[in-house]
């Protein structure tokens, strides 16, 4: 199939945002001095390397040439063919989008889950849509998502028009699992981790030629607060984003408005986490979701 551009719908004119999260849309319709504040910038902003798995201080800036290893952090660029991720998103736009939060759209294929109450219904539930059988198919071919099986597949619509963004946030860890893993379509972004816990970082010297020289790193000689960093994580067009580790349960991630310049598309994949499989208290509900979701006959929710 030969590539397509693939424009953004119109713009909506109405928005999913409750309660503090607000896009361009609310903002403009609320008119004068919004009561909301948006969240604030980190002092201090570093660059993760996914080439040396390090996060490098921004140029010009207090910790410029000072580093420390960001682990849980995967990336593999280009993991679909420019003529795949056409077909993907023109098949994702033959089915409804739902209007969601800070100016997203949303299509869900997965149970319907309420995590307060830690309850889930598989009513409705059909499995993942046919076009992700051989992306989850060729996920296996790599060392980090080998026995990798979905459950849930969550493809979010970002617009610049409607001022989209997705607040800091560590995605649930009772029904979902150690692997976070994310399809980057139509545009590049910049992800943005944040950590809230007290305590500090401890910052190396990198050598010259860093990040490509690693054997010079000298010994921890400085240190920032956690709470003052933000490292941002470059996503590249069509790029598979992986997080495990600390990437996935101790820091934030979020993607602010400033880092959406056009329509991108983003298909996360989420598994099961150790309750819901084999000798896990719930693992019979787990064989049966896993049985539903690589069925591959899915609608959106």
């Amino acid at each position: 199939m030969a590539a397509a551009v693939v424009a953004a719908p119109e713009v909506l004119r109405e928005c999913g945002c409750k309660g503090i999260r607000t896009c361009l849309i609310c903002e403009r319709q609320r008119g004068g001095d919004p009561p909301w504040q948006h969240s604030p910038q980190k002092t201090h902003r570093f660059v993760y390397y996914s080439d040396t798995g390090w996060a490098v201080g921004a140029e010009e800036s207090d910790f410029e040439g000072w580093a420390f290893p960001f682990p849980g952090v995967t990336l593999i660029e280009d993991f679909v063919t420019r003529e795949e991720e056409a077909e993907m998103v023109q098949l994702m736009d033959r089915e409804p989008w739902k209007l969601s939060q800070s100016g997203r759209r949303k299509q869900d294929y997965g149970p319907k889950v309420n995590f307060r109450k830690q309850k889930l219904k598989t009513a409705g539930f059909q499995g993942l849509p046919s076009f992700s059988r051989e992306i989850v198919q060729r996920m296996g071919l790599y060392p980090v998502l080998e026995d990798f099986w979905p459950v849930e597949q969550c493809n979010l619509d970002y617009c610049p028009e409607r001022g989209s963004a997705i607040d800091p946030h560590v995605d649930d860890t009772w029904l979902w699992g150690e692997r976070l893993v994310s399809l980057s379509l139509l545009s590049p972004t910049v992800l943005s981790m944040s950590r809230e816990a007290p305590g500090s970082l401890l910052l190396c010297l990198a050598p010259s030629g860093f990040p490509e020289a690693l054997e010079g790193v000298m010994a921890p000689s400085r240190s920032v607060l956690c709470q003052e960093v933000e490292v941002a994580i470059p996503l590249p067009r069509r790029s598979l984003l992986v997080l495990t580790g600390a990437a996935r349960h101790q820091w934030k991630h979020a993607i602010h408005r400033r880092h959406v310049e056009a329509r991108r598309v983003c298909a996360t994949f989420r598994e099961l986490s150790a309750e819901f499989r084999p000798g896990g208290r719930q693992q019979e509900l787990g064989q049966e979701l896993l049985h539903i979701s690589l069925s591959f006959r899915g609608r959106p929710m």
